[in-house]
């Protein structure tokens, strides 16, 4: 059934494990099939929101860092760390920020705000907690002694935690090396380093284990050898080459073996708790999915996660692919070694975000291949790749710019895109996933970029002098996520079953008809001769003509061919556009084109005929001249009041013309506001309500039409749904947008409110002169009710917020930013598809101009069939017609009709429901997929009533038929009156003839 697609999602993660099986024992080269499974995943279903819950006691939490938060560098003995000197040396670190606060000096202040610390992760609904001790408030030197403020800082911390029910997640090292150890033993360069962070960590575990469950060695190693010791981008900044860096590492990996192994030996027994290392990675996709490319992204994830991850987690060596590549650069481990390093860990600890990811790997990394986002794809191939483990993520988000405050609609969708990756991973794939953090609780000190960005869930000012927590938007969306653990299934989310009422509009757009005036072939008047002996053609008498007959509609080739094509389709209703330029191409009656007007009234003489009801647009703006008539174009277009008229006197005249065959008009088509003056638009406002009541007073009793305008209306959704300032810029973009042509129509005669507020503010502060004209009292009585219906055309759904962004997709005149939400779908052209958008805009419509007649008369969305087979428009239409069932069925919206974009591909390339090669129409599964919908009037279910419609009364097509063809249908009832007659006098004769034999 039609429905099948919508009702069947939530099956869709069993029938996807089903087709694609849950992953295997995992095993070193077995992530190379990740590429391959998940590009033969069924699109565009794979690629949906999926609305489910996360497993039960799924961990929620929320990290930091100590240097980047804490502060108080020089205060409670403090020592200085590694990254102190570094930011204090005189040279600006690559990539920070402009002049203001100091590296992690004072920071977020964290150190001094201990309980407004936890007083945040509280309030969020945390179930834990990641921080990271400091080395050097601990141990100031780097090694003994202990610095007592230090610790009961510490312990401060998890005595709060433990009071508000939080779980700590504590890392012993996140890149802040006690410059001591630096300075006296060339830091993670020295084989010295692994005893040292050995006998740190067992002060920790002795201080702070017996409230710790979860502890992890280090964070980040890739980055802390690369660019602590190769690179030197990073503190302690030795720019030692690859060779300094990989031993760097090869000391790391050393170091957190022994201290799992410290703890393993020593203190598992009695504190029962869990030691991993944080392992950062990117994700990598092949420039074309080829073996050799393919082989290359595996190469990449070896060479930054599997450089680590491998010896841990597989067999204590690195990957193969680095050491064949690397040769004498890369250390060797002994036997020993191997044995020792390998399953030093309790858990996969995950981080994944800005940090590494289009920042800190370099492009030699990427091994000509392409960067991406996708934690779901990585998770898999972790999952491939080593033994299926169990994979806690301890770092996870994005970032905003530096200036934003507290609207930060940005972050939160792609923290919705990784949270709803990492549930696909583990409802989709089978991924064993049990935690995820979001980085971080707060605005803090951002490694190489300074103060540039932000990603705290909580704002802080770093020039106040008490750096209190203000909640961003993020922090309710992460808040209410936490407490419904995931996404469940809403009633809203889901598809309804029933049906549209009887009469309802099933339509099909073509924007402008295909216009072939070329006559059919029978229409010669030259006689022929059949030559059957030599050349077997026709032969043209020169000289000898036939009588000529009168041209009929059936007559144009392409008018039959196109009403094939909608027959097929079953359409009630077909939307195309007049040509004024090419009707009346000077612009006024003195010259007319009778040959493209006939047409016009052929084409729709014959959709009447098969039961179509044309639905004709008097102008619609297209690219060249707005297709105005070039006289009109040339002299101000709109802007001239001359224009105004032009139109009312073109429109007379096609109401005179082909007003017997067109009940249902449209005097403008989709007029674009981006592209229109306020002086044009208050011209054309007064030329829609002018020909509107024209055609009320001569022509509406006689012809029994209706009339009305057809806005474009895109829905507008507030970026931060919690925000006030970015739903006021959602309603202001409504307004300007559908509000400016709709409220003088629609509403009471007037521009809307909002427009001439929020203009006048502009104006008066930031000097522009954008002036918006006023009606006399009389015209808006003319504008005001000027409309049958209210007609919109509706493609997608925007987000925008209040906060500026991104400059390239910033409106500065209206101060508002537009945003991307990415785990919506997207079309090839990057068109949104967001059903519920309908729903929204149809309710929004009845709302502000009360229960008037709607028609959704264009709707659809580009498509790229020879990669997809036109999936996505199947999607499209099934879903979106769905929720303007809804409106109609739930919200009682007076919706009356329903019109697909587009026709076909000749006139509306990758739009079409037919596609157009080689001088041929081809119906794509849309087509039939819609043509099933129309067959069932929406989405009957088992409960939906019957609906039984009184058949409408047409003016009989078949007498319109015979009309047509009285000089056909004279003939032959002489032929057949001739015939009869004959029959007649031979039965007589044949009587007189046998009686007077007899």
């Amino acid at each position: 059934p039609a429905g099948s697609m919508a009702l069947a999602a939530p099956l869709l993660p069993l029938l996807l494990l089903l087709l694609l099986g849950r992953p295997g024992r995992g095993a070193p080269g077995q992530g190379a099939g990740t590429w391959s499974r998940f590009a033969r995943l069924p699109y565009p279903q794979d690629q949906l929101f999926l609305h489910d819950t996360f497993p039960d006691r799924f961990l929620w939490g929320a990290g930091s860092a100590a240097y980047q938060t804490e502060g108080g560098w020089r205060q409670g003995g403090k020592g200085a760390s590694v990254w102190d000197v570094f930011v204090h040396r005189p040279a600006t670190p690559p990539g920070a920020a402009p002049p203001g606060p100091v590296g992690g000096d004072v920071a977020s202040d964290s150190y001094n705000n201990l309980f407004r610390d936890v007083e945040g992760l509280r309030r969020l609904g945390v179930s834990h907690y990641r921080f990271s001790l400091s080395w050097s408030r601990l141990l100031p030197n780097g090694t003994a002694p202990i610095n007592p403020a230090g610790l009961a800082h510490y312990r401060r911390l998890l005595l709060r935690l433990r009071e508000v029910g939080v779980e700590p997640v504590v890392t012993l090292y996140h890149w802040d090396l006690p410059q001591a150890l630096q300075d006296a033993f060339g830091g993670w360069a020295s084989p010295v380093l692994p005893q040292l962070f050995h006998d740190y960590a067992e002060l920790c575990f002795r201080h702070f284990g017996g409230q710790v469950r979860y502890w992890l060695t280090m964070d980040n190693p890739y980055v802390v050898a690369w660019h602590g010791y190769g690179t030197g981008r990073l503190p302690p900044g030795v720019q030692g080459g690859p060779r300094l860096g990989y031993l760097a590492a090869h000391h790391l990996l050393q170091a957190h073996a022994k201290v799992w192994h410290l703890y393993n030996d020593h203190f598992r027994p009695t504190q029962r708790g869990k030691v991993s290392i944080a392992l950062s990675s990117h994700w990598i996709k092949p420039q074309r999915m080829t073996e050799k490319n393919i082989k290359e992204c595996q190469k990449s994830l070896d060479f930054v996660l599997g450089w680590f991850a491998k010896p841990i987690f597989i067999d204590g060596d690195y990957p193969e692919s680095m050491k064949s590549n690397l040769s004498s650069l890369l250390p060797e481990f002994s036997e020993v070694e191997k044995k020792y390093i390998k399953g030093t860990a309790d858990f996969f600890a995950l981080s994944f975000g800005a940090t590494l990811s289009f920042q800190l790997l370099d492009s030699h990394m990427k091994f000509q291949q392409l960067e991406s986002i996708s934690l779901r794809q990585l998770l898999y191939w972790i999952n491939s790749e080593y033994n299926n483990p169990q994979i806690f993520i301890v770092e996870n988000s994005w970032f905003v710019s530096g200036t934003i405050k507290r609207d930060d609609a940005k972050y939160i969708y792609y923290l919705k895109k990784f949270i709803m990756e990492t549930l696909k991973a583990i409802r989709y794939d089978g991924v064993n996933v049990f935690g995820y953090t979001v980085w971080s609780l707060l605005d803090g000190f951002e490694w190489h970029r300074g103060y540039s960005i932000r990603r705290g869930l909580f704002y802080v000012d770093f020039q106040s002098h008490d750096k209190k927590l203000m909640p961003k938007s993020s922090v309710l969306f992460y808040q209410k996520l936490i407490e419904k653990n995931g996404f469940p299934p809403l009633p809203e989310n889901q598809p309804i079953e029933g049906i549209f009422p009887c009469g309802f509009a099933w339509g099909i757009v073509d924007n402008y008809i295909q216009v072939d005036t070329t006559p059919a072939q029978f229409l010669d008047s030259s006689v022929y001769v059949w030559d059957v002996h030599q050349t077997k053609k026709l032969i043209k008498v020169d000289g000898v003509y036939t009588s000529k007959r009168r041209h009929h509609c059936i007559d144009f080739a392409a008018i039959r061919l196109q009403i094939s094509l909608l027959q097929e389709m079953r359409v009630t209703h077909f939307h195309f556009s007049l040509k004024w330029s090419l009707i009346l191409p000077l612009g006024n009656l003195s010259l007319i084109n009778h040959t493209l007007v006939h047409y016009y009234q052929c084409f729709a003489s014959e959709l009447l005929r098969v039961n179509i009801t044309p639905v004709v647009a008097l102008w619609q703006p297209m690219i060249e001249n707005q297709e105005l008539p070039v006289s009109l174009a040339k002299c101000g277009a709109w802007e001239n009041t001359e224009t105004v008229q032009a139109f009312v006197e073109y429109a007379r005249f096609c109401f005179t013309s082909l007003g017997d065959h067109v009940k249902f008009w449209i005097t403008m088509n989709e007029p674009s506001v981006k592209n229109l003056t306020y002086t044009a638009g208050h011209n054309l406002l007064k030329a829609h309500a002018q020909v509107w009541h024209l055609y009320d007073k001569e022509f509406r009793r006689s012809q029994k039409g209706k009339i009305s305008i057809a806005l474009q209306a895109d829905w507008v959704e507030p970026a931060c749904p919690f925000s006030r300032n970015d739903q006021e810029a959602a309603d202001r973009i409504l307004e300007f947008d559908i509000g400016w042509l709709a409220e003088p129509i629609f509403g009471n005669g007037d521009y809307p409110e909002v427009m001439r507020a929020w203009l006048h503010r502009v104006n008066s502060v930031d000097l522009y002169n954008f002036h918006l004209p006023y009606f006399s009292e009389d015209e808006k009585k003319l504008i005001k009710g000027s409309f049958d219906f209210f007609a919109l055309s509706h493609y997608t759904t925007t987000l925008v917020g209040s906060e500026k962004e991104d400059a390239v997709k910033y409106d500065h005149y209206l101060e508002v930013q537009m945003i991307n939400d990415i785990t919506w779908l997207h079309s090839p052209s990057r068109a949104a598809v967001v059903p519920w958008g309908l729903r929204k805009l149809l309710m929004w419509v009845k709302s502000k101009y009360g229960d008037i007649p709607i028609y959704v008369l264009a709707n659809g969305i580009d498509d790229d069939q020879n990669i997809v087979h036109d999936k996505l428009r199947v999607y499209y239409i099934q879903n979106y017609i769905n929720e303007a069932l809804k409106a109609y069925t739930l919200d009682n919206v007076n919706l009356q009709g329903y019109f697909v974009y587009s026709f076909n591909d000749k006139t509306a390339p990758k739009y079409g429901l037919y596609s157009y090669i080689a001088n041929q129409y081809e119906p794509k599964p849309s087509m039939k997929h819609y043509r099933e919908i129309i067959d069932n009037n929406g989405f009957p279910g088992p409960k939906t009533p019957e609906l039984l419609c009184q058949e409408e009364v047409v003016s009989c097509p078949e007498c319109h038929f015979f009309r047509n063809r009285k000089s056909l249908l004279a003939f032959i009832s002489f032929i057949f009156v001739a015939f009869v007659v004959t029959i007649l006098f031979v039965t007589y004769y044949s009587k007189r003839v046998e009686r007077r034999y007899k």
